[in-house]
């Protein structure tokens, strides 16, 4: 069974992210990203619909900051799994990563 995971337009500028972020997942969400933050004035990416992840979805949350700043589109990230706060947290991420409650 193949991991599954999408972005959805939740629309003025909020993206879901919902399904798996893993290995199997992330380079589909790279690329479909990218759209995300082209002509955005503003984005918030919820990950309230995350079912599960690993290292490779927080490098996937740590390279969309990147992309977002050099487009210098403001970025939040809200609703991250208790996993995914605390691999950020063990990895010194949480205070880079844009994180809001909710």
């Amino acid at each position: 069974m193949t991991a599954e995971a999408h972005i959805e337009d939740a629309g003025h500028g909020r993206y879901l992210l919902c399904g798996e972020l893993s290995f199997a997942t992330v380079p589909d969400l790279l690329r479909e990203g990218d759209a995300v933050f082209n002509g955005q004035g503003g984005v918030t990416l919820d990950l309230d619909q995350v079912s599960r992840a690993d290292s490779a979805g927080l490098a996937l949350l740590v390279e969309w900051v990147r992309r977002a700043r050099a487009r210098s589109v403001p970025l939040t990230i809200c609703n991250m799994t208790p996993q995914l706060q605390a691999m950020a947290k063990v990895a010194g991420l949480d205070r880079v990563l844009p994180l809001k409650g909710g």
